[in-house]
């Protein structure tokens, strides 16, 4: 189920980081997150523990052990701590009633999938435990999941120090392929032993109380007298069975037989029994519709009245139980000897389909679930039981009402408020997968934004659309000093009236996907295109000191770049004019629908001569530029004096190269 991987989910996010479950989830090549009431495969857990192992280099015992531990304590968070609290008094019996516990989750997990059309089982471990004399336990593990058994001790010793405040350790001594029961693939003994720890509290409690002070076991044994104290040890001894088989300190005993306050011994419980049974047999078959009694070979000797009702062949004294029915849990083979050694599990027994009336063959078959009582005076068991039902659905489809159940069973119970439960769950379930559709709407609808704001950044520096975003208004910058660059294809008249639409198109497209890239290369930005006219500009809107040399290597690049862009018309590279000038100039956002930043002033007037007065495949540079440049490691060529239109005579210089910079470096290649 979802809830398995959300918990392997959330151990790796929260010891780990996000960042090691996305490279773990990627490399396992899973969802991002888990329904918890939905099924999953299998593989999906074991390829996530897989490769946890491998990214984070540990061995699967050590992150499975761990996984179990924090298992435990999601389960807690989650809702299931009372539950698990109230199993057992101590750790024997905690284990004992874990497969009760499974039993019950069943009912609402197998429901809730039959309510969403999935006909799967809720295929959980099963657990029996065995006591030594010595004080210590076998805990035998069934599973049809290979390779989980590591997550046990992480979870019983989670459990046994969070519940009982005892430590154990536990070993596997025994592992083997089934062979007392039929359904399960792996069958793990452990050997668990347990010594008692106290809890800070505890401590703290008996070391700050008077009485516990050093020496006050001389002070209560004192007071106790020896014979009585020896009663009241066995009778605690003979009340074991109920007891942690952990073995106590002679003062903690001590401590379990006293009053407090009083140094009174508490008296042990013996049951009454009546001399003989003040019930008669019919009372009984209808008092519990739902009880069997069979032998060693089978042999049903008793049976309720209710199940005689549905299974009449029972109503035949000495039939085998084993012709009609099968055992569902444990899977164990339909014999006294297994249902002995199984005796303290949940047993549920279904009809067999071929031995009931053929009113109930067309019906699901009716199953049964109980507890096995062994009758040692009688030789023969006793199974009480009632029917499994989980909604009134299932109730109906056997066609079986609420009067059929005895009154005092709480079956009657369970079925109307697992019908509620349901209901809540389906709802809950209904709310998961929106969560889940709204967080999967919110991951594309942010990807979309990051598109969106790629795009408005392609347009305008980040800070402006970040203050147009806001709905701030954009004021005006004055730049002091900054270095523009324009260019354009010498004849590119010409070319325009011989060729295509799209000849133009594509050969500009080619053109300025080259110097698009040679601006993030260089750092400078690119301003705007007007047909084969390109400008960009160095220290706006970023002010750097280096705004010369950034747009003198770019402009250097642009050349090499344009030898690689064909002219559609002759077949030869095109030519390029650029023009560079550095001066001061004004920078704003201008207009609402497509809005441009723009620079405006002297400078750009300038800046744009140079390249309508410059030469093909020259970089013109007037001499505000080539002040600049000159102590910069640039080779440059002096031009002279021409007339510039609108400005008169301008002594202007030619760009050469970089003194320092390979080919390479100028065009950003590796």
């Amino acid at each position: 189920y979802g809830f398995i991987n959300t918990c392997l989910k959330s151990l790796v996010v929260e010891k780990y980081g996000e960042e090691t479950w996305g490279k773990l989830r990627l490399q396992a090549g899973v969802q991002d997150s888990f329904l918890t009431f939905e099924v999953y495969k299998d593989e999906i857990t074991m390829q996530l523990v897989d490769k946890a192992c491998k990214i984070l280099g540990v061995p699967a015992d050590m992150v499975l052990r761990e996984f179990g531990e924090y298992f435990f304590e999601f389960c807690k968070r989650s809702g299931y701590d009372h539950m698990l609290r109230t199993l057992g008094g101590n750790l024997y019996e905690f284990i004992e009633n874990l497969d009760a516990l499974h039993s019950y989750l069943s009912l609402s997990y197998q429901a809730i999938l039959f309510v969403f059309g999935f006909p799967q089982e809720m295929n959980a471990p099963s657990f029996r435990v065995e006591k030594n004399e010595d004080g210590s336990m076998h805990l035998h593990y069934y599973s049809d999941r290979r390779g989980l058994c590591h997550i046990v001790p992480g979870i019983i010793g989670a459990a046994a120090l969070d519940f009982f405040n005892i430590e154990i350790s536990m070993e596997i001594v025994n592992q083997t392929e089934e062979e007392e029961r039929t359904g399960k693939k792996e069958h793990i003994v452990f050997l668990v032993t347990q010594n008692p720890v106290f809890s800070y509290k505890e401590r703290h409690k008996f070391s700050s109380s008077p009485q516990y002070l050093a020496g006050s076991e001389n002070q209560i044994e004192n007071q106790l007298n020896e014979e009585d104290l020896e009663k009241a040890k066995n009778t605690v001894r003979d009340r074991g069975n109920s007891v942690c088989p952990v073995k106590k300190s002679h003062w903690k005993t001590i401590r379990g037989i006293i009053t407090l306050g009083k140094g009174k011994l508490l008296k042990g419980f013996d049951p009454v029994y009546p001399k003989s049974l003040w019930i008669d047999t019919k009372t009984f078959c209808n008092g519990l519709p739902f009880h069997l009694v069979f032998d060693k070979e089978l042999r049903v000797k008793q049976a309720g009245v209710s199940i005689q009702k549905i299974v009449p062949g029972l109503q035949t004294t000495g039939i085998c139980l084993d012709h009609y029915f099968s055992i569902v849990h444990p899977e164990v083979p339909f014999t006294i000897s297994s249902i002995q050694k199984f005796i303290n599990s949940q047993f549920v027994f279904q009809t067999r389909r071929e031995m009931m009336p053929e009113s109930w063959k067309q019906r699901p078959m009716l199953e049964l679930r109980g507890q096995m009582i062994w009758m040692e005076s009688l030789q023969c068991m006793l199974y009480l039981c009632s029917p499994l039902l989980r909604t009134l659905h299932e109730l109906e489809e056997r066609q079986m009402h609420i009067a059929d159940i005895a009154p005092h069973d709480v079956t009657r119970d369970l079925i109307l408020l697992n019908q509620q439960r349901l209901a809540e769950m389906e709802l809950s379930n209904q709310l998961e997968r929106k969560k889940e559709e709204l967080r999967i709407l919110s991951k594309h609808l942010e990807e979309e934004k990051k598109k969106t704001e790629a795009l408005l950044y392609a347009m305008l520096p980040q800070h402006v659309a970040n203050q147009l975003k806001e709905g701030k208004r954009v004021e005006a910058g004055e730049f002091k000093e900054c270095t523009i660059l324009f260019s354009d294809v010498v004849t590119f008249t010409n070319i325009c009236a011989q060729c295509e639409p799209i000849q133009i198109v594509l050969m500009l497209n080619s053109m300025y996907l080259r110097f698009d890239r040679l601006t993030t290369v260089h750092d400078v930005y690119k301003v705007e295109t007007i047909g084969d006219a390109y400008m960009v500009v160095g220290g706006v809107p970023v002010p750097v000191p280096t705004h010369a040399e950034r747009v003198a290597n770019f402009a250097l690049g642009m050349i090499i770049a344009a030898k690689g862009v064909q002219n559609p018309v002759s077949g030869n590279p095109i030519q390029i004019r650029v023009g560079i000038h550095t001066g001061p100039v004004l920078a704003g956002v201008v207009g609402e629908k497509m809005p441009r930043y723009c620079l405006f002033g002297d400078t750009v007037n300038i800046a744009s001569r140079m390249e309508s007065h410059g030469v093909p495949s020259k970089i013109h540079l007037s001499s505000s530029a080539y002040q600049c440049l000159k102590y910069k490691n640039f080779e440059m060529s002096e031009r002279g004096e021409i007339e510039v239109k609108g400005k008169g005579k301008m002594h202007t210089y030619f760009l050469i190269r970089n003194k320092t910079a390979t080919e390479n470096e100028i065009m950003g290649r590796p």
